[in-house]
């Protein structure tokens, strides 16, 4: 008999269902994406019905179920922090415990309530992983590497915010641990919050803006200092210990506190939707540095204890993709690999491979290279599908039953400056498009990061595009010599590529910098020349990869813009009919859904309006 084992993410944000059968990843999927509410925290019911539609297997076929915390050890964690902290938190404590009480702490009973609805769950197991567990699970079983040190960094699980663990064949070793609430991404999220973006949404936002602050102006050295001094004790393993005073998450209903933060900045709290002034460049700048300081601390500290030539990265730190960058530079490990699902959304991939191998003693099979298969682990549509959609809007499309055709007909659109929708084949797990749910330009062309911001994705204007580069033409372009398959490493374009930059560059207002033309792939290379490049591998995705191809037979780069396909507060597109809403409400020229090609042109703009619909800004 198979061990077919679920994974369960909920109740916290951005839930999720993964299905591993013999420990062979078969699907995972983010329940956002079916229910088209950003980091969804409730039961990935849309997400199981996926998993049992698309592999035909039924709630009597599985033999465990695997959620991936234990909540009753965060709950004990609960009580101990507003015990410790009492008298403060008092409205913390009477708005929180009543959720946990009612819907949380009792899990088994809330899950086995959601399953019955598919069937009879009898013969079914029960379990919970722990929180960074699972988090190092779906770090280090998915590598490449049969011996690697794990590290994961997050905002906190039960009571960890951060572990540093080995794995050895089939086995996970925890070797450390930092406690709440001292916190590398909670100390993140904090600056997030202060900086005007939504914790546990706009930290990327955050990372985005600090390479517009001034790294050698007196301002940011002294914000550094400040961090240093007042708000975190920086240990040489990387530990950290923050100061309290001035932190409000362990028990109240804020990040920080805001008045002892503008006393200590001189800074307000950044209204959302004000504007963003020097100040808050150059205060994003200094926690991204002293981020990366305690990134960089950790590892050494992990490549210390383990010895172990190969990391692997999980947790929502492990996100931030220039820290990583830092990583690969410094060149502390041979080898590095980081979870594309690296948040909360991973944990459930994550608890159900530590069960599988923990309760099995089994050789664990490594493929190259890695198990995750490109992250196209979600839902697909035949063009079957795809016209019965299409019948239903009426909307004209053409057929190409030549993928290569089809390819070159998109390479044409983009070097005519055109922007193009692209939905293909199996639907992406995490955070990042990677070809398959993803809106694609010219990257030679500068003006498409202004258009593509403002009028596709009603972003802000500051915002970064990454690249697609054919994997076999990366050196040609970035500083790195290894494949980057899944967008999660910064690094700088080849310096032979750059423009010179105008004197006083860093006292220019935002915008001047933001479209000064600092390449010849203006649209990707960021303010300090870097670029979050995704590399495409032909056998991995051979349609993206042909089109890439297509567009350097073209025009001779090998290199175009990829973003995903969706707008500003909305979820990435997880169907057809979503893909098709989005392209009416934006101004993309062309969506290519499979084997068909939509032209806005040839849409009537009465039913355009017939798609218009708000999402709420993230």
């Amino acid at each position: 008999m198979p061990e077919i084992i679920l994974g369960i993410s909920a109740y916290y944000h951005d839930s999720s269902a993964a299905l591993i059968i013999d420990g062979e990843i078969i699907s995972a999927v983010h329940e956002e994406r079916f229910t088209r509410k950003k980091h969804d925290q409730s039961f990935p019911r849309k997400s199981i019905e996926h998993i049992f539609s698309y592999t035909g297997i039924k709630i009597d076929d599985i033999t465990a179920v695997v959620f991936y915390e234990k909540p009753y050890l965060k709950f004990e964690r609960l009580l101990e922090t507003y015990h410790e902290f009492f008298p403060k938190g008092l409205k913390s404590f009477s708005s929180s415990i009543p959720v946990w009480i009612k819907e949380k702490l009792f899990m088994t009973g809330t899950i086995k309530k959601e399953l019955k609805k598919f069937g009879n769950i009898d013969n079914i197991r029960f379990l919970y992983s722990e929180h960074h567990l699972s988090h190092a699970a779906s770090a280090f079983y998915p590598s490449p590497f049969e011996d690697a040190a794990i590290l994961t960094i997050d905002g906190v699980g039960e009571r960890a915010t951060s572990i540093i663990a080995q794995g050895k064949g089939n086995s996970i070793k925890i070797l450390k641990e930092l406690h709440f609430p001292h916190s590398v991404g909670l100390l993140y999220s904090a600056f997030t919050y202060y900086c005007g973006f939504r914790v546990n949404s706009g930290e990327y936002k955050l990372m985005g803006l600090a390479p517009y602050g001034d790294p050698d102006s007196e301002r940011t050295r002294n914000y550094i200092n400040i961090i240093k001094e007042k708000l975190v004790d920086i240990k040489e393993d990387g530990s950290i210990v923050l100061n309290m005073e001035y932190f409000n998450y362990a028990t109240g209903l804020k990040m920080i506190h805001d008045k002892k933060w503008k006393e200590l900045f001189g800074l307000e709290t950044k209204d959302p939707e004000s504007e963003i002034t020097q100040e808050y460049m150059d205060i994003s700048l200094a926690i991204q540095t002293v981020t990366e300081d305690i990134f960089l601390k950790m590892a050494k500290h992990a490549k210390e204890i383990t010895g172990s030539k190969n990391i692997v990265l999980a947790g929502g730190v492990a996100l931030n993709s220039v820290a990583n960058g830092k990583l690969l530079k410094e060149g502390v490990f041979e080898n590095i690999w980081v979870q594309p699902a690296s948040g909360d959304a991973g944990g459930a991939l994550g608890a159900a491979l530590a069960y599988f191998y923990t309760e099995n003693d089994v050789k664990r099979k490594i493929i190259l290279p890695d198990s995750m298969q490109g992250a196209y682990l979600g839902p697909e549509y035949t063009n079957d599908q795809i016209e019965n959609v299409l019948k239903k809007y009426r909307v004209t499309s053409k057929y190409f039953d030549n993928s290569k055709e089809l390819a070159k007909i998109s390479a044409q659109y983009l070097d005519e400056g055109s922007v193009v929708g692209w939905f293909q084949g199996r639907m992406e797990f995490g955070p990042r498009a990677l070809g398959n749910r993803s809106i694609l330009g010219d990257a030679r062309k500068a003006e498409m990061q202004k258009r593509m911001n403002l009028k596709i994705k009603y972003r802000e204007g500051f915002r970064p595009f990454a690249p697609s580069v054919l994997e076999e033409d990366i050196q040609e372009y970035f500083e790195i010599d290894i494949p980057s398959p899944y967008m999660l490493n910064v690094v700088p374009v080849v310096e032979k590529r750059r423009s010179v930059l105008p004197e006083n560059y860093y006292q220019k207002p935002l915008y001047e910098r933001l479209y000064f033309e600092r390449s010849d792939i203006p649209a990707v290379t960021h303010i300090d020349y870097s670029a979050r490049l995704q590399s495409v591998n032909k056998d991995v995705n051979f349609r993206y990869w042909e089109l890439i191809n297509e567009f350097k037979n073209l025009t001779g780069y090998g290199v175009i813009i990829n973003t995903s396909f969706n707008v500003r507060g909305e979820p990435i597109v997880e169907s057809p009919e979503d893909a098709l809403s989005c392209f009416m409400r934006t101004e993309m020229d062309y969506l290519v859904l499979g084997d068909h090609l939509v032209s806005k042109a040839d849409i009537d703009p009465e039913l355009q309006k017939k798609f218009k619909k708000e999402f709420k800004p993230d």
